[in-house]
């Protein structure tokens, strides 16, 4: 049998057989194909020509001669309309020897049987694209040699397409055409045949497996439409009357069209219809609809103005970029007559939009608006009038920065300098003076002149050192002074201009405010006052450059040091700690010339004295549990930037604190029975140890792993006799630590003994009944399961003490401690936490609660219900939807439990599940309904918090579940609402109306229907 006879054979059935069969027989391909090329059946012949165009991919590039590839070419060409010959003409286009005669006679080949090639089946028409695009990447000049007849041809080929992937083909070599080559002829054909496609509504099926999105489809042609000025008598008019669209995202695709036209066009393009586009957006921007297409009309605007500006040096009033400004600025100075009214924020808008365009716009912008604004502020009546006017004076400042700051901007020389100058003082007078002398009633009025002052500051070369010095001072008098009305706005809003300016002037802000500051700061605090907190709030956040921080933390530490050694307020202490803290977390204190300092200042000397204050030899503020939490935090940043040797230096005084053996302290660990100040301390050896890393093991590592075991024996100990919650808390993090870093790999051996039972473990003689061994094994489970280690083991432990009828609800209450995120168990202490873990743990959980729950006993099913909520609490929400049929059922039998925080847990799962898959509790809404209001009435039986989130989930379904769906209860849910209107609480009250809005504008079904 023939190879020809064996390929026919096996195409339909084996194409990988058919295509080897024509690898095989490269050699002798011609003699083969005999009669089967001229048969009459026009399906042989198409899988004959498929045949010789795999046999021709399966050649090296070099094996043909050109004198091969013309003829195979013009055989190929002879039979394109039998199909199979693009695949050849595929290959021969991409070999070097195929010439510009031969991609001419391609190209012909393909448009004149056009008619019969487009009427194929979209995988063939996408091959015939995808040869064209080849062509005119590998062959451009010889395509472009045709002139009109390739770009009628092309044009014609390509119109009426309408798949995604054919269209991102034919944009793409479009795109080409239009930029590349002289269309001038033929502009209008060209621009008809992708503005047919305008707008786009193509929206990919579900699991597309092209990934085309409709916005990079409308990226596509966005270009076509843009790459050449021949298309602007085209484009502005037919994109202008699409505006009128009463479709939002027609509007905005109409909108960032006309930005692409205006930022490619040339000027004069631009220029010719500039006016137009005015008269036609201005009505987007001052009748603002939509917030976002207003935004997008700015965008045109400022696109326009960018384009007229470029090259331009002149400010004559006759050059293009003038007549565009003018008709603007004078409808603006209009609108701002009334500038109580509401077209003056967008008036601002757009004058800060245009100015913002060039150095040359900004300046005609003022000349015209600024000295009308100036006069209509003398002669307002009213602070609404004045803000409202001052407002659009700020917007006009903060293009002028603007431009200072536009990175690499190559605006061209002017010789007008900054056009703000002329009105510098009056400026810099009228936003000082509403600043300083408006009541402190009017809030947004100063921040307003606040923010006038800033922008002026930061105008380069503008203001003078003193005049910004001036700014700091009043900067500094509104931060350092109490607010009579109780109102931070303008203190934080002042706060962030000094922070601005300290990158600008820090030399003022080092001689001005932090000398301010400080002399604020008092050495000791006077009886119960707290005013330092907000000094303290202003340093550290202006701490931003090294010089300043680096000042700042040796006073501060120079202060504390004060309020140690005098064993002062314990809160002012915690303040001074807090502000340093803050001050070195936005630093990089690994390469901190300064951090050996802070280890022997901070580390060593506080801990040290700590420890001794622990009994009795020390000032008791240091030993306050507040003090020891937040100097634990600061040590522990500083410890994690030291390098491997000294963190071994420090793990082993975890439990010591640098004190010499003849000390009076006595380590917590292996002691029987300590007063509590001492025991506090562990406080401290927990954060020691977390942030030590791997260097902990110097503590324990003698060869094999019994010292670790010992240690987290006593540490269960420990935990089991501690009566302080706090201390408590700290061992068992500490003892969760230890596990989770042992470098077993199912973890230590002896913490999954403890974990089963830790009583037995910690060799505790007599038991007390008030010794509770849930938190050990809670913790322990924790530590194992971030890691992945012996997972079944650990869940098949803790799911069965749910049942147990002594620690059952203490064990469900555990549960929320699992997935919770932790500070101490974290990566950045070295713990190991696999990526998966908290997802792994949830889909095991939650099917085994729901079987468990079924078959527990009446007692007990409540203790799964709390599990499951406190499981649900540091779920993310595209995880808890995959296990959203088995929790539905659930979640609605926990809302009749009376736990408080399991309700509210349980709430805010159904928000979460209620907003991504509405569909899911359409089976549920009369239960939900009623329990959720149930859930927002009576405050004696359910917290704020349930009530307001009940009130909550119930606004979310108007909306997201079908109103077919919700119609039957919206009357029984309206009047269940009426108790909660009346609240004690009003965020309550708030969500109550707003809750009752959404199930009263529920559409009702026409009458008709």
């Amino acid at each position: 049998m023939s190879s020809i006879q064996q390929y026919l054979l096996k195409v339909d059935e084996d194409k990988a057989g058919a295509e080897q069969v024509a690898k095989e027989t490269a050699q002798n391909v011609v003699q083969s194909l005999g009669e089967y090329i001229n048969d009459g059946d026009s399906s042989i012949r198409s899988k004959t020509v498929t045949y010789l165009s795999h046999v021709i991919n399966q050649l090296a590039d070099t094996t043909l001669s050109r004198q091969h590839i013309q003829v195979l070419c013009q055989f190929f060409c002879g039979r394109i309309e039998d199909g199979g010959a693009i695949a050849g003409l595929k290959k021969l286009q991409s070999l070097q020897r195929f010439n510009k005669e031969m991609a001419i006679m391609t190209l012909r080949a393909i448009l004149e049987h056009f008619q019969d090639l487009m009427i194929r089946p979209h995988s063939q028409r996408l091959q015939i694209l995808e040869l064209l695009h080849d062509l005119m990447l590998n062959h451009r000049a010889a395509l472009e040699s045709l002139g009109s007849e390739a770009i009628v041809g092309i044009t014609d080929l390509v119109s009426g397409e309408k798949d995604p992937r054919s269209l991102m083909i034919i944009f793409s070599f479009l795109h080409v055409i239009i930029v590349e080559w002289d269309i001038a002829a033929q502009s209008e054909t060209l621009f008809d045949s992708v503005f047919c496609y305008f707008p786009i509504t193509f929206r990919p099926p579900p699991d597309d497996p092209y990934r085309i999105t409709a916005q990079d489809l409308k990226s596509r042609l966005r270009g076509c439409i843009s790459a050449s000025s021949y298309f602007a008598p085209f484009a502005f008019p037919q994109l202008l009357e699409k505006l009128d669209s009463t479709s939002p995202n027609v509007k905005k695709d109409v909108l960032q069209t006309l930005a692409a036209c205006a930022s490619s066009y040339n000027v004069a393009a631009v220029s010719n219809y500039s006016i137009t586009l005015w008269d036609s957006l201005k009505y987007e921007i001052l009748n603002v609809q939509e917030e976002d297409l207003a935004a997008e009309a700015l965008v045109v605007l400022q696109a326009i103005a960018t384009r007229l500006s470029k090259g331009l040096t002149s400010t004559s009033q006759t050059t293009k970029l003038a007549r565009y400004l003018k008709p603007i600025t004078s409808e603006c100075n209009k609108q701002l007559q009334e500038p109580q009214h509401k077209q003056a924020k967008p008036t601002g808008q757009i004058l800060c939009s245009l100015a913002t365009s060039s150095s040359t716009a900004l300046y005609l912008i003022v000349k015209a608006v600024v000295p009308p604004l100036l006069t209509l502020y003398q002669d307002a009546d009213s602070i609404a009038s004045q803000k409202a006017l001052l407002e659009v004076l700020v917007q006009i400042c903060s293009a002028a920065v603007a431009l200072d700051q536009t990175s690499g901007m190559s605006a061209p020389s002017t010789d007008f300098g900054q056009p703000l100058v002329p009105f510098k003082d009056r400026l810099f007078e009228l936003f000082s003076q509403t600043l300083m002398s408006t009541a402190s009633e009017e809030v947004s009025f100063r921040i307003v002149a606040l923010n006038g002052l800033l922008r002026l500051c930061q105008i380069s070369n503008y203001l003078s050192n003193s005049e910004i010095g001036l700014v700091v001072q009043y900067l500094d008098e509104i931060v350092l002074t109490a607010d009579p009305n109780g109102r931070e706005d303008v203190r934080n809003a002042a706060i962030e201009a000094l922070v601005i300016i300290s990158k600008l002037k820090p030399n003022l802000i080092m001689e001005i405010t932090f000398s301010a500051f400080m002399a604020k700061l008092p050495d000791l605090p006077s009886g119960d006052s707290q005013d330092y907190v907000i000094t303290l709030e202003g340093l550290a956040r202006l701490s931003m450059e090294r010089s300043i921080s680096d000042t700042l933390i040796r006073r501060l530490l120079n202060k504390l040091e004060n309020v140690i050694q005098t064993d002062g307020p314990a809160n002012y202490a915690q303040a001074l700690l807090s502000t340093i803290d803050y001050v070195l977390s936005r630093r990089d204190l690994s390469t901190d010339s300064n951090l050996s300092s802070y280890h022997g200042k901070l580390v060593v000397a506080l801990v040290n004295r700590a420890a001794l204050a622990s009994v009795g030899s020390g000032p008791q503020l240091l030993i306050e549990p507040m003090t020891l939490e937040i100097l634990g935090r600061l040590i522990a940043r500083i410890i994690r930037a030291l390098d491997e040797h000294k963190r071994k230096s420090v793990a082993l005084n975890a439990y010591t604190f640098f004190l010499e053996d003849r000390s009076p302290f006595t380590p917590v660990l292996y002691a029987n029975t300590l007063p509590e100040n001492q025991r506090l301390t562990m406080i401290l050896s927990t954060w020691i140890l977390a942030s030590v890393g791997p260097a902990a093991s110097a503590l324990y590592t003698t060869g094999d792993e019994t010292d670790l075991d010992s240690l987290l024996n006593e540490l269960t100990r420990l935990a089991l006799m501690e009566t302080v919650p706090l201390i408590r808390h700290y061992i068992l993090k500490q003892l969760a630590l230890l596990t989770n870093r042992s470098s077993a790999p199912e973890g230590p051996s002896e913490a999954f003994k403890v974990m089963q039972d830790p009583v037995k473990a910690a060799q505790i003689g007599d038991p007390t009944p008030s010794m509770d061994p849930t938190p050990v094994v809670f913790w322990i489970a924790k530590a194992l399961l971030l890691r992945l280690a012996r997972t079944d083991e650990v869940l098949d432990h803790v799911f069965g003490r749910l049942s147990d009828k002594v620690h059952g609800a203490a064990s469900a209450r555990g549960f929320r401690a699992l997935l919770a995120p932790e500070e101490i168990l974290s990566k950045e202490n070295g713990a190991i936490i696999r990526l998966l873990a908290r997802q792994k743990v949830f889909t095991i959980c939650v099917p085994r609660i729901s079987t468990d729950f079924r078959n527990a006993e009446a007692s007990a099913k409540p203790n799964y219900l709390v599990a499951l909520s406190g499981i649900l609490k540091d779920v993310p929400a595209e995880v808890m939807m995959s296990q959203i049929d088995t929790l539905l059922p659930l979640l609605l039998q926990s809302l009749d439990l009376s736990d408080q925080e399991v309700k509210a847990a349980t709430i805010e799962s159904l928000i979460v599940i209620s907003q991504e898959s509405p569909a899911a509790v359409e089976g549920h809404v009369q239960s939900l309904t009623s329990r959720l209001l149930q859930s927002a009435a009576d405050p004696r039986k359910n917290v704020a918090k349930v009530r307001y989130s009940a009130l909550r989930c119930l606004q979310i379904f108007p909306g997201k579940v079908k109103d077919t769906v919700l119609l039957p209860s919206r009357n029984g849910v309206i009047r269940g609402i009426l108790s909660a209107l009346d609240d004690p609480k009003r965020h309550v009250r708030k969500a109550a109306v707003e809750c009752k809005a959404a199930w009263s504008n529920m559409d009702e079904p026409d009458a008709e229907e």
